[in-house]
C-alpha cells in the first residue's frame, strides 16, 4: 500500500468541509478557493474542483452569481445558501466529534 494514496484520499474525505468554511465568511472565486486550499497545504488541482462545487451546488449548498472581468471571461462567484449554512453547522459538530475521537484513539497511553 503506497502512503501518497492513503494521503490522497484522506484530503479528498475533507474538500466538501474546507470549501463550505471557505465560503462561511462570503462569497469567493474559484482561484480563491483554490489558492485558499493549496496555502493550506491541500494540494488540489482544478480538474477536482470543479466537480465537486458543482456537486455542492447542485445539492442546493452553494450558489454562484456571474460578474464580468476587465481581463478575461466572466467569474462565477459562489457563495453559502442558507441551507450551506446549517449544512456547514452540522459538519462542524461532526468534524468536532470525529477530532476528538481519533484523537483518543491515536494518543499515546500514559
Amino acid at each position: 500500500m503506497k502512503i501518497e494514496n492513503t494521503k490522497a484520499q484522506m484530503r479528498k474525505g475533507v474538500l466538501e468541509y474546507c470549501i463550505l468554511s471557505i465560503l462561511k465568511d462570503g462569497e469567493a472565486y474559484t482561484s480563491d478557493i483554490l489558492d485558499t486550499l493549496k496555502d493550506a497545504k491541500l494540494l488540489v488541482v482544478e480538474g477536482t474542483i470543479y466537480p465537486l462545487l458543482t456537486r455542492l451546488k447542485n445539492a442546493g449548498l452553494l450558489s454562484y452569481r456571474w460578474e464580468e472581468s476587465t481581463g478575461g471571461p466572466p467569474r462565477k462567484y459562489y457563495d453559502l445558501t442558507e441551507t450551506g449554512k446549517l449544512f456547514l453547522k452540522e459538519l462542524n459538530t461532526t468534524w468536532n466529534e470525529l477530532q476528538q475521537a481519533v484523537d483518543r484513539v491515536t494518543s499515546e497511553k500514559n
